[in-house]
């Protein structure tokens, strides 16, 4: 057997058959077309580009105005948002993919020169994220980096609203032709907000307690299974993440208790974020295991994984598939070349955020590395 067979074994992701089990992970690369954050036919390429993933992941799209916290990400919550991420699903399925649309409210981690009217933010509790930055464009015009500001407490009725605009979200997905939509509850947004121990200092029935703490997070998957069925959905989760000012106390019992519950509800999917990209201490084996143990669907780790890595993982039976991020990215046909062990394109960090087709679209797949060779050989004979 190859020493890749397993990432190379096909996998069934709920209702949705993949030929492998290299996913591409969701990455914010801020190029929605303007006005009214649409996707482009420049996102159409993009994306269609890597249909070689087992599963593509989209990048983090808002449900709603209130729920941007980065200039020019595309949103899910308008006829034309809907029509521009149809194209791209279309583009996708046309090249031989499958895609899934990660579902994305901020929260806190956001400024008024994001939200309407210039409103302050929305959190679980009036506590701002320290050393945590959104990118605006400011009155001038000009784009820039910019702490974000102190939140107010979204009330109970706030909560059931924005539920209700996960599920219709998710809908707005399913009729654009996604496969799975995922559910963004990592990285330090809304909904790990409400999760984290520091964030959170409710004292109602959305604070508090473990179960109190996951109840809108588990509200959320439930409102969108009704929408779209349980086997169309899939939830990230970053246990010990430090992301956006969240706290580790208590995080990983918490993903554990929501993992189990998630596997209660036998959605299709779990998706862990792993902390170490973003500074944190690097998941345990052990803590690994756990996660296993708690969901019996695919379960999926990203963050800073090898082919090598991945495919002992998966070997070892504690994933079912591992994303990658930054390495598909700058190299369209991953799979491919982990396939072949081929040499892998080098990301270019200036280009991540914002732009056009440089950094984005032009990274060479082997395929044209090979016709560059053979033209320039054919140019010296």
């Amino acid at each position: 057997m190859s020493s890749r067979s397993h990432l190379f074994s096909p996998l069934t992701v709920g209702a949705v058959p993949t030929p492998n089990r290299i996913w591409m992970a969701p990455l914010t690369r801020s190029r929605a077309g303007q006005p009214g954050d649409v996707p482009t036919e420049l996102n159409a390429r993009y994306y269609a580009q890597r249909a070689s993933a087992g599963l593509i992941v989209s990048e983090a799209t808002q449900i709603s105005r209130e729920g941007q916290g980065y200039a020019w990400t595309p949103g899910i919550y308008t006829d034309a948002q809907e029509a521009g991420w149809r194209r791209v699903v279309e583009a996708v399925h046309h090249a031989g993919g499958r895609i899934a649309l990660q579902l994305w409210h901020v929260g806190r981690v956001s400024h008024p020169l994001l939200q309407e009217g210039g409103q302050p933010p929305v959190g679980a509790s009036p506590i701002r994220a320290e050393k945590t930055e959104c990118f605006v464009v400011l009155p001038d015009g000009t784009p820039a980096q910019v702490p974000v500001e102190a939140p107010r407490e979204l009330s109970q009725p706030e909560i059931r609203r924005i539920v209700g605009e996960y599920a219709a979200a998710a809908l707005r997905a399913r009729r654009a032709g996604f496969d799975l939509v995922e559910i963004h509850g990592a990285n330090g947004y809304l909904l790990n907000q409400f999760l984290d121990l520091r964030a959170n200092q409710r004292r109602d029935e959305y604070g508090g307690s473990l179960p109190n703490r996951a109840r809108f997070l588990l509200e959320v998957v439930d409102a969108a299974a009704e929408a779209v069925g349980r086997e169309r959905i899939g939830v990230r989760l970053s246990p010990n993440g430090v992301f956006s000012d969240m706290s580790v106390e208590g995080s990983l019992e918490t993903s554990l208790y929501v993992a189990a519950e998630l596997d209660r509800r036998k959605i299709a999917y779990l998706h862990i974020a792993e902390p170490d990209w973003a500074g944190g201490s690097p998941l345990t084996e052990e803590e690994r295991g756990a996660l296993r143990r708690a969901f019996s669907a695919v379960l999926t780790f990203c963050g800073n994984y090898t082919a090598a890595r991945a495919e002992a993982a998966i070997a070892a039976g504690v994933a079912d598939a591992i994303a990658f991020g930054k390495l598909f990215l700058a190299n369209p046909d991953l799979p491919e070349r982990f396939r072949r062990q081929a040499p892998l394109n080098a990301p270019d960090p200036s280009t991540f955020y914002g732009g056009g087709e440089k950094g984005y679209t032009d990274y060479p797949s082997l395929d044209a590395v090979g016709r560059e060779a053979q033209r320039g050989a054919n140019i010296r004979k």
